[in-house]
């Protein structure tokens, strides 16, 4: 996500007003970042590493945190999910930013090295098939996303497709992350049925999510996913599929993610403090920050905020861990 990672952080005023009105407006129900529960008087350094997808979420939230409390240092890492999680289970970080859970087989090396972990959720997301523009195709179900991108498909032109309702001779141009992004992993456990089960012979992008937008956009028979925040900033270039998850097309936008109804590439997005890190004042003042004001950060970060009963929800999990 490297255009909008960087794009986020260029407005400076816009930045600081979002932050003297996440921390100053009692009416919000946020709180001053100088209070007790705020930070202020901490400091210190936090390490963060992790998704590419949270990564423009933590970078703001660390940038409007630091303007609170010029004494703490936070950095943020973009390894990936996958990536993310290596380092975090070895003590190499304080927090794991992650667009998928933790799996069993990360938990078993943050116990292996004594690493206990909580899950914070910080925002929503969802992913979106983008095409090129001159793609008559508008919605594929989950079955034909599965044809295309599932491991030892054959399928290389549109035609090939079983159950296309329209006509569309020209050859697939494939482009996604590569396999230590949590998009990796939740897509292909969503549509193929098992995290990383997907063919090899495509373009593998890494991080970089422009370069799909620029593979998509510059083919007829390009196709591509990423995080629908990422997609709408691209959607004068790119042309954004409906997906059928059993229900019928439904189009990606904020309300289908957050009403659940945009299945199964609705997702949450995640923070993951290790409990050796709740012990340090600045990572809790660091984390209360975040969740008080995760609403704005998600709107100016370009993603799909919490619902109301989310909020309340990571409220209660910080209260719980912090006390």
């Amino acid at each position: 996500m490297k255009s909008r990672k960087w794009m986020l952080l260029i407005g400076v005023t816009g930045v600081l007003a979002l932050g003297v009105a996440a921390c100053g407006d009692d009416d919000s129900g946020s709180t001053d970042s100088t209070s007790a529960e705020g930070g202020g008087d901490v400091s210190g350094t936090i390490a963060i590493d992790g998704s590419s997808t949270v990564a423009p979420l933590s970078e703001l939230a660390a940038e409007l945190f630091q303007e609170e409390n010029p004494d703490v240092r936070v950095t943020v890492g973009t390894s990936g999910t996958g990536g993310g999680f290596e380092k975090f289970c070895v003590g190499e970080t304080q927090i794991s930013d992650a667009s998928r859970p933790i799996d069993e087989e990360e938990m078993a090396m943050c116990e292996e090295n004594g690493i206990t972990q909580e899950q914070i959720t910080v925002a929503n997301d969802g992913l979106a098939v983008v095409v090129n523009p001159e793609n008559p195709v508008d919605c594929l179900t989950v079955d034909q996303l599965s044809q295309i991108w599932d491991k030892g498909s054959k399928v290389s032109n549109w035609s090939d497709i079983d159950g296309l309702d329209v006509d569309y001779n020209e050859s697939l141009e494939l482009f996604g992350p590569g396999t230590d992004s949590g998009t990796f992993d939740y897509f292909t456990e969503a549509i193929n049925g098992e995290e990383g089960q997907q063919r090899t012979d495509y373009n593998n992008v890494g991080e970089d999510d422009n370069q799909t937008v620029r593979g998509v956009s510059g083919n007829p028979g390009g196709i591509g996913y990423f995080g629908l925040s990422f997609a709408e900033e691209n959607s004068d270039t790119l042309k954004l599929l409906q997906v059928d998850g059993g229900d019928g097309c439904v189009t990606p936008t904020v309300e289908t993610v957050q009403d659940g109804s945009y299945t199964p590439l609705g997702r949450g997005l995640f923070i993951y403090p290790s409990g050796d890190a709740l012990e340090d004042p600045a990572v809790d003042a660091f984390i209360e920050f975040y969740i008080e004001n995760a609403q704005s950060i998600a709107e100016q970060a370009l993603f799909v905020p919490l619902t109301d009963e989310q909020v309340t929800e990571a409220q209660d999990k910080v209260d719980s861990l912090i006390g």
